[in-house]
C-alpha cells in the first residue's frame, strides 16, 4: 500500500520540478518581451528547432549526449549529500586525455584505439573529480569550491597544451590540437546523424541508476549521504566511499569529453570547452539527481541548445538567449528546492490519506 508519506514524496518530487521549468518559461517570455520579440513566436521557434523535424530531434540528441553523462558528475555525489560543480574540467580533461591516447595510437586498429580513447578519458575524468573527494573527506575542504577552481585550472590546461605544445601549426585561427584520424572517430548510429555517444551517455545513466538504488554499495553511500554520523557508527568506509562515488562522478563527465573530441570535433580546441559541464549541473538538479530522469531532462536541456542560432535569425535576439534561459531555470530551480516538504496542498492531502488508510 502506498503509504501517504511515499504520496507527498512522489508529487512533489514530478509536481515540483514541473512547475519550476513552467515558471522559468513564464519569465523568460517577459525577458523576450523586452528584448522586442512575441514570446509565443519564440516558444514556437524553440520548439521548431528541437523537435520539429527528424533533421532539429537528431541535433537535440547530439546535444543530449554529453549532458547525460556531465549530468551524473553532480547527481552521483549528491548521494553522498556533496554538491560537486566540477563537471566541465572533468570533461575537459578527459577530452584531453582521448586525444594524447588517440594520436600516440594511431596506427593501431581502430577499436583498440576507441577503446583506449575511452578508458583513458575515464581515468583522467574520474581522477581530476577523485581529487575533490580526497579534499573533502581528508582536508575538509568545500566540494564546491574546489570542483569549481578545478575548472578554471582544466580549461588553463587546455588552452596552453593547444596553444604550445600540442599545436597543429596548420590551426592558425582557432589554436588547435593535430587531429585524431578519421578511421579512430566514433561512427553514426545507421540511418542517422546521431553519433554512438548517445548510447554511451545512456548506457552510463542506467548502470548508475542500478549501481545507487540496487546494490550494497548504493545503499551505502545514500546511507552516508542521509547521516554520515550514523554511517560512521555503522562501520562504513565514508571516506572510501566519497573518493569512490567522485571518481566514478568524473569519469561519466571524462567519457563525456571523449565522445566531443571522436564524435564531434575530432581534435582538442577551445570548442571543447563548450558549457556542457556546467548545463549538465542544470540537468543533475532538474531531474533531482535521478539519473534515469537525467535522460529525459538532458534531451530537454539538449534542444533548448538547438534552438540558439534559430532565436538569433529568426528574432533577432542573441544568440547566447539560450544562456539566459538556463541560467532562469536554474535559479527557479534551486528556489523549488526550498519548497519540498512545505507546501500545504501535499500536507494536507497526506493527512487526508493518512484518515483514509490509518
Amino acid at each position: 500500500m502506498i503509504t501517504a508519506q511515499n504520496w507527498r514524496r512522489g508529487a512533489e518530487a514530478i509536481c515540483l520540478p514541473i512547475a519550476a521549468l513552467f515558471s522559468a518559461l513564464v519569465i523568460f517570455g517577459l525577458f523576450c518581451a523586452a528584448a522586442g520579440a512575441n514570446p509565443f513566436a519564440v516558444y514556437g521557434s524553440i520548439y521548431k528547432a528541437a523537435f520539429g523535424s527528424g533533421f532539429s530531434f537528431q541535433n537535440t540528441l547530439i546535444r543530449a549526449a554529453p549532458l547525460m553523462l556531465t549530468s551524473l558528475c553532480t547527481a552521483l555525489p549528491a548521494r553522498l549529500g556533496l554538491v560537486v560543480i566540477g563537471n566541465e574540467g572533468a570533461l575537459v580533461l578527459g577530452g584531453l586525455g582521448a586525444v594524447a591516447v588517440g594520436l600516440s595510437l594511431s596506427g593501431a586498429p581502430p577499436i583498440v584505439v576507441q577503446i583506449s580513447m575511452a578508458i583513458a578519458a575515464i581515468i583522467c575524468g574520474g581522477v581530476w573529480i577523485a581529487i575533490v573527494g580526497v579534499l573533502r573527506h581528508y582536508r575538509a575542504v568545500n566540494e564546491t569550491i574546489s570542483s569549481l577552481l578545478l575548472n578554471y585550472i582544466a580549461i588553463a590546461l587546455l588552452n596552453h597544451l593547444v596553444g604550445g605544445p600540442w599545436k597543429d601549426p596548420s590551426s592558425l585561427n582557432k589554436p588547435s590540437s593535430f587531429p585524431i584520424a578519421e578511421a579512430n572517430m566514433l561512427d553514426k548510429i545507421p540511418g542517422t546523424r546521431v553519433h554512438y555517444g548517445l548510447i554511451y551517455g545512456l548506457i552510463a545513466c542506467i548502470i548508475t541508476y542500478f549501481l545507487i538504488q540496487r546494490t550494497t554499495f548504493g545503499f551505502a553511500a545514500r546511507t552516508a549521504g542521509g547521516n554520515i554520523r550514523a554511517a560512521r557508527i555503522a562501520g562504513l568506509p565514508v571516506g572510501k566511499l566519497t573518493v569512490a562515488i567522485c571518481f566514478l562522478a568524473g569519469s561519466c563527465a571524462g567519457l563525456a569529453g571523449m565522445v566531443e573530441v571522436a564524435a564531434v570535433h575530432g581534435r582538442a580546441n577551445e570548442s571543447l570547452n563548450a558549457n556542457y559541464g556546467y548545463s549538465g549541473i542544470l540537468v543533475a538538479f532538474i531531474a533531482r539527481h535521478n539519473p534515469l530522469a537525467a535522460t529525459v531532462v538532458a534531451i530537454l536541456l539538449g534542444g533548448i541548445l538547438a534552438s540558439g542560432g534559430i532565436l538569433q535569425r529568426v528574432h533577432q535576439l542573441p544568440d547566447a538567449t539560450v544562456l539566459v534561459f538556463q541560467g532562469l531555470v536554474f535559479l527557479v530551480v534551486l528556489y523549488s528546492e526550498s519548497l519540498y516538504g512545505r507546501l500545504p496542498i501535499f500536507q494536507e492531502r497526506e493527512s487526508v490519506t493518512a484518515t483514509v488508510n490509518p
